[in-house]
């Protein structure tokens, strides 16, 4: 057998992350390190019982396919690429959970140190120790996030050796755009509602930029609603003014005063969509049916975008997309928490088979 028999074909369509594969919509150049995981090409699942409920055709971004399991993965490769592209050895953010994951395992991808400055008690297990086996400096601040992305910004101001990567940074919108390329390339047409998961407002804001982009490069024709939802205890927007102390089970959306506010209510308004608020048990509700009837385990911020597709009216026979933002196994606790755990039995057949009933 010779050696070029053992080599991979090279005609494959292989993925090769977001950067490269939406590059004429991104800011690089072939100066541009792309630092890259194989995010992207999340699965786009047809979601059979929902869409019997609404009498539409319900379709489920799931974010959890991407390498550290969330949506921060699309809008991390390009921020960690341009701060290796502009010589950055330390990259900082601010996070409830999945930004801390994703920065730590990208800045680990380039050779960089992270630190990462998290709220106290208020981040689920399962992110905190993806941060931590990437070997992030991570440090528990006594207040919440929006006081720690506060801190966070004030790196930014005062040190150009240290790149900000929070979705204040302009190139993780960039990066999390592509979400909606991908729904439009996968459907062949653009949904009639785009249901989010609203926090600090970045993804939002970035769908809304790629179906602006895909539109006015005259790949589509039409835009969707965008219909973003915040959990009740922490739901600025829809308040209309900076929750001090968020509290909500959805640890991701954990925030009282969104960096992208601006941007998200644009979005809200130029699609004629809505941005409003579920509650934590309508969130844990819609979580529990994804999982139940749909086999879609998601992490619970993710469910909010389905907990909103349940109490909207849509127009029947429309198509819409709900973005599930990160994997169930973010949060081992609520799952948990939201289960009876079995227990034990005689391990014999007669016991099993009486326990059973057989």
């Amino acid at each position: 057998m010779s050696q070029d028999s053992n080599r991979p074909d090279s005609t494959r369509m292989i993925w090769r992350g977001v950067v490269e594969e939406y590059r004429n919509f991104m800011p690089v150049s072939e100066h541009t390190p792309v630092i890259t995981l194989g995010e992207g090409r999340t699965p786009l699942i047809f979601a059979p019982e929902l869409s019997s409920l609404k009498s539409a055709h319900v379709y489920l971004k799931y974010e959890g396919g991407n390498p550290t399991g969330s949506f921060k993965d699309r809008g991390m490769t390009l921020a960690i690429s341009k701060a290796a592209e502009e010589g950055s050895q330390t990259v900082v953010c601010a996070s409830t959970g999945n930004t801390s994951a994703s920065a730590a395992a990208y800045a680990a991808k380039a050779g960089m140190t992270c630190v990462v400055l998290i709220p106290e008690g208020y981040i689920a297990l399962g992110k905190l120790a993806q941060a931590l086996i990437y070997g992030a400096k991570v440090m528990q601040i006594k207040g919440n996030f929006d006081q720690a992305l506060q801190i966070v910004r004030e790196f930014g101001e005062h040190s150009s050796k240290v790149t900000v990567v929070n979705s204040i940074n302009p190139h993780r919108i960039d990066g999390q755009k592509t979400g909606a390329f991908e729904i439009v390339d996968t459907l062949g047409i653009v949904p009639d509602y785009h249901f989010i998961p609203v926090g600090n407002a970045g993804n939002i804001t970035a769908y809304w930029k790629g179906y602006n982009e895909y539109y006015k490069a005259g790949i589509t024709s039409s835009l969707p609603k965008m219909m973003g939802f915040q959990a009740a205890g922490a739901a600025p927007i829809v308040l209309g003014h900076v929750v001090d102390h968020p509290d909500t089970i959805a640890t991701a959306i954990r925030i009282g005063n969104p960096a992208s506010w601006d941007f998200a209510t644009r979005a809200r308004d130029e699609s004629g969509g809505v941005i409003s608020s579920v509650t934590d048990s309508e969130i844990l509700e819609a979580y529990r049916f994804l999982a139940a009837k749909e086999s879609v385990f998601c992490e619970p911020a993710s469910a909010a975008s389905v907990a909103g597709l349940l109490k909207s009216d849509i127009k029947p026979g429309s198509v819409v997309v709900c973005i599930l933002t990160g994997h169930g196994l973010k949060d081992p606790d609520v799952a948990i928490s939201q289960i009876s755990v079995p227990e034990g039995v005689d391990a014999t057949y007669d016991a099993i088979s009486k326990e059973l009933g057989v």
